[in-house]
């Protein structure tokens, strides 16, 4: 479609999201008649709901979806660069990261550091006993408290199953429009990947709506997906430029015009199950309306690759297998996972859409939901994802991700009192262990192994002339109990998913741990120095590829 055709003085700021969802938008005036562009056919309900609107006589004429959006975001570029970045700002400056500390917090963060400042120049020793020991109950009590929650996921299959006979019973024309949302940035290698892995979604056509947004610079992208030659419900949404570009703010633009009941993210290189999509609305329909969000399972084609690649399936098997369990069945809030979430449309609405200046915007938005009183729920699909097998590139994802942990625990530390009175104290010690917990164990991990390996090199070193008993035998729990306790889950994890073949591999997370703190220390950093920059996970780097049904839970031995 022409731009040119339409004519902008019929536009509307107010209804430019109307124009998307709806799939209308007024082209041009012909005497007292608006014709209008539509991408549903016309019936006289239809054409009377947007002749009120207009306040004038209309015309229907086809149009695709993929230009009334097109034309929507082109002719309202300033308003959706605005939305998608400080909406949810503008509706609650508290809740959004777009400054990592509040006044409150800077100020209480400078009387904190001066006052150990102080007390390590006048008592330097007794000082660094005292952080050390703080420490080190903090890391023993991140790592039981998953422990114990992971025990009790373990006892539980809270997985909303759906049988093959109940897809078969479900007849396409009672199925919802459901929006499948694929922020990408620098993916061109794998975007004809991309088009396949969705192309074998097992969704009527006419009711899947496959928003692909790419960034406005990121033409070679843009220019890949023409020459894969996708299907007409794949549209492809150029997010205007703005600051910051992250993946939640393009998803923001994604919402905005999204058309669906249903909503789900996708990352570039996510090969869902075909009958996903399916089985969600299923699950969705046996849950209460408190339930707003289904997660469905990620693991990893390339699981085999290197060590690296085993250690994340590992990690993976044990979080959704046992972690999510545990979480849901004691009613604590769910940090979500960056894809395969599936909303229920208005309530992510409801929620403010993402908050596009946190990095990892899921966890975020999983605390912003349980102190709406939502719930998440489980769905028995699995997404597989390529593992990032290269240490460069492992250290940079962990450090986003960790630096967004950081971020979730800071905004919504802000006021606490308030979370507290939403949550209740219970879901708020399950939140600061979980979130705030792991960048904080992680961070120590590399000072105790460091204070571990002194020990074993200088033997003759007195420790217990430097350190009180109690404090080394709290660190000596820490080496044995916490790392033999993550030991112990990541060998659990493999068991559901049968990959027994795994299960020797967890012996491993120690040294695995030691990459995670490396890359805490690297968040800590950059939420120093640039707390809103994305860091780019590169994927389409591993020579395996997914073979159809290979590798899925019932699969592999």
């Amino acid at each position: 479609m022409n731009p040119t055709r339409i004519d902008a003085g019929l536009l509307s700021a107010d209804l430019r999201t109307t124009y998307a969802q709806q799939g209308w938008i007024p082209l041009e005036r012909d005497d007292d008649v608006i014709v209008v562009g539509s991408s549903l056919p016309d019936s006289a309900r239809r054409s009377a709901r947007i002749s009120a609107l207009l306040d004038a006589r209309v015309r229907i004429v086809p149009l695709s979806q993929g230009d009334i959006v097109d034309a929507v975001v082109d002719a309202f570029r300033a308003e959706f660069v605005e939305e998608a970045a400080n909406a949810l700002y503008h509706r609650d400056p508290g809740l959004s990261a777009r400054y990592v500390l509040s006044r409150g917090q800077k100020i209480g963060g400078v009387i904190a550091l001066l006052a150990v400042i102080g007390f390590a120049v006048v008592w330097p020793l007794q000082t660094l006993i005292v952080v050390i020991a703080i420490a080190s109950a903090v890391f023993l009590a991140s790592t039981l408290f998953k422990f114990t929650v992971a025990l009790h996921g373990s006892r539980y299959d809270l997985v909303k199953h759906v049988s093959p006979a109940d897809i078969a019973a479900v007849r396409d024309e009672d199925l919802p429009i459901y929006t499948v949302l694929v922020p990408v940035f620098r993916e061109a290698r794998i975007v004809g990947r991309l088009v396949e892995n969705l192309g074998r979604l097992d969704y009527p056509a006419d009711k899947l709506e496959i928003i692909i947004l790419v960034e406005e610079e990121d033409d070679e992208t843009r220019d890949a997906i023409a020459v894969s030659e996708p299907p007409e419900n794949f549209i492809v949404v150029t997010v205007p430029k703005g600051a910051p570009q992250t993946k939640p703010r393009a998803c923001n633009v994604g919402l905005a015009v999204a058309r669906g009941e249903y909503l789900v993210i996708y990352d570039a290189e996510d090969a869902p199950e075909p009958d996903q999509l399916k089985k969600t609305v299923i699950a969705f329909d046996r849950s209460s309306e408190s339930t707003v969000v289904m997660q469905a399972a990620l693991n990893y084609f390339n699981a085999r690759e290197n060590v690296l690649t085993r250690m994340f399936a590992l990690e993976y098997s044990y979080w959704f297998d046992y972690m999510l369990a545990g979480l849901d069945v004691r009613d604590l809030p769910i940090p979500l996972g960056g894809t395969s979430n599936h909303f229920r449309t208005a309530a992510l609405r409801e929620l403010g859409g993402w908050d596009p200046y946190n990095v990892t915007e899921d966890a975020d938005l999983g605390i912003r939901s349980s102190a709406l009183g939502y719930r998440v729920g489980v769905v028995d699909s699995t997404t597989m994802e390529e593992a990032t097998s290269r240490m460069g590139i492992f250290v940079g994802q962990r450090s986003r991700w960790i630096k967004g942990y950081m971020q979730t625990a800071l905004v919504h530390a802000r006021n606490p009192g308030r979370l507290i009175k939403k949550i209740g104290l219970r879901r708020f010690a399950s939140f600061a262990l979980l979130i705030a917990g792991t960048p904080l164990t992680f961070l120590g991990v590399i000072p105790f192994t460091a204070l571990l390996v002194a020990s074993l090199v200088f033997p003759w070193a007195d420790m217990s002339a430097i350190f009180p008993p109690f404090v080394l035998w709290l660190c000596l729990l820490n080496f044995l109990i916490g790392n033999g306790l993550m030991v112990y889950l990541n060998m659990m994890g493999p068991y559901k998913r049968g990959k027994f073949w795994l299960v020797g591999w967890a012996l491993l997370n120690p040294v695995y741990w030691i990459l995670h703190s490396l890359a805490s220390y690297k968040a800590l950093w950059q939420l120093i120095t640039k707390p809103h920059y994305w860091e780019k996970t590169e994927h389409g780097m591993s020579h395996f590829v997914l073979e159809e049904d290979a590798d899925r839970p019932d699969r592999d031995s």
